[in-house]
């Protein structure tokens, strides 16, 4: 019986590399998987995810406009999709993880979704907060605080270096942006922050 799963984590904790290795191992046993990430993560280039330690694959790029499910339901035309994986998860809107939920349900096909939970704020995500609601199975990737605790938040810097405490929810960076703490740093980080 199919599942959806949703594996969060803070930043840099290895959310695609996982994604990837899941992706190979379909592939290792002649299974065809489906792989999605949303438009706005445009990092690895058009229609790619692409880990930091260097893997990566070839992905369908959706907007906030694409029916997830309809779209799982004509790439099975072609080939049996066996597996749905997700790229960036927090980005979906609460309908496309609805669709999401139907494509586990209605066509039994599992589905994989890697995303943050928070954003720099410590406020969920839209996608996220409804895979948390939703999700068969939630799966926590680990990663650190400088301090050696682990890292469940995501604090974002500005040009100088400085931590931010406003700003859009979402803008799309990497360790030149973000760095993963512990709740007592991330709480330390802002209230030092003079943004």
């Amino acid at each position: 019986m199919a599942k959806l799963y949703f594996y969060y984590s803070a930043m840099n904790a290895g959310k695609t590399t996982n994604l990837l290795q899941s992706n190979y191992n379909y592939a290792e046993r002649g299974m065809n998987t489906l792989v999605l990430k949303p438009r706005i993560d445009n990092r690895a280039g058009e229609s790619r995810v692409r880990s930091r330690i260097g893997l990566e694959a070839d992905a369908i790029d959706v907007g906030p406009e694409v029916d997830l499910r309809q779209l799982v339901v004509r790439e099975g035309e072609e080939q049996a999709v066996h597996c749905v994986l997700v790229d960036e998860a927090q980005f979906l809107s609460a309908q496309q993880v609805g669709q999401l939920t139907e494509v586990v349900d209605t066509l039994d096909i599992p589905v994989l979704a890697y995303g943050l939970r928070t954003d720099f704020l410590g406020e969920l995500f839209e996608g996220a907060q409804l895979l948390l609601a939703l999700a068969d199975e939630l799966r926590e990737i680990k990663t650190v605080c400088h301090c050696g605790r682990k890292a469940i938040m995501t604090v974002r810097f500005d040009g100088e270096g400085r931590p931010m405490r406003a700003g859009d929810q979402i803008q799309i960076g990497g360790n030149e942006t973000y760095i993963s703490m512990c709740r007592r740093h991330f709480k330390e980080s802002l209230q030092g922050s003079a943004n």
